[in-house]
């Protein structure tokens, strides 16, 4: 799969580092508990089976960018889910994705981030348990208002980033 994601800015990124070391350090699900370098807090914006690594998105202009974490929300599925910040999806935002998806040609998007279906989160845990779910809100800080910074291209089977 390929992805396209906007990145925060350092500040942003510090704290959700933070909230993914304390639900690690409590020993629940955490993206904290994945090393390598490529995994960074992001919002993503596209994922496709495949996307040309030639594509040229050009969103300099748009940078940077407002970004709210607004409240928490899961994704659930059986007895486990998803854990993200809900990002306040502005006119910005919203353009933004609109312009990432105007800027690529047609292609088979996954459900959560193709136009009008998407939404705009930043993941804290996946497969975290739903019966430690209240414990697991405790441990995140409270909101803020950040910015993104700058986007990339992910490619999960080559593991290779690429800076837009």
């Amino acid at each position: 799969m390929i992805s396209i994601e906007l990145l925060l800015d350092p500040v942003t990124e510090a704290r959700i580092r933070d909230d993914w070391a304390r639900l690690e350090r409590a020993g629940m699900s955490s993206l904290g508990a994945h090393r390598s370098e490529s995994n960074r807090p992001h919002i993503t914006l596209v994922v496709r089976p495949s996307l040309d690594e030639h594509v040229t998105i050009r969103s300099g202009e748009r940078m940077p960018l407002a970004v709210a974490l607004a409240e928490l929300i899961v994704f659930a599925h059986d007895d486990r889910g998803v854990l993200a910040w809900r990002i306040e999806l502005s006119d910005e935002l919203r353009e933004l994705h609109a312009g990432v998806h105007r800027a690529l040609p047609s292609g088979a998007d996954a459900p959560h981030t193709a136009p009008g279906e998407w939404t705009p989160h930043v993941t804290l845990a996946r497969r975290l348990r739903l019966d430690t779910l209240a414990e697991a809100r405790a441990l995140v800080g409270p909101p803020i208002t950040g910015t993104g910074v700058a986007l990339r291209r992910w490619d999960s089977v080559a593991k290779s980033v690429t800076p837009l």
